[in-house]
């Protein structure tokens, strides 16, 4: 199943997809990071919470 591009946020949101430009761009936002500095947590430490945690909110 494939994403609903019509959302304005990830489906799964335990989950943050760096290979979606879109997903990116709502987290590094949500998050208040460049999108580097996202796709380093998230190859860090893995799923939404704790990439969260990992970056101080």
């Amino acid at each position: 199943m494939s994403d609903d591009l019509s959302k304005r946020r990830p489906q799964d949101a335990t989950k943050v997809n760096v290979n979606e430009t879109w997903e990116l761009e709502y987290w590094s936002n949500k998050s208040g990071v460049t999108k580097e500095k996202l796709k380093e947590a998230v190859k860090a430490v893995g799923n939404a919470a704790a990439v969260q945690k990992y970056l101080g909110k």
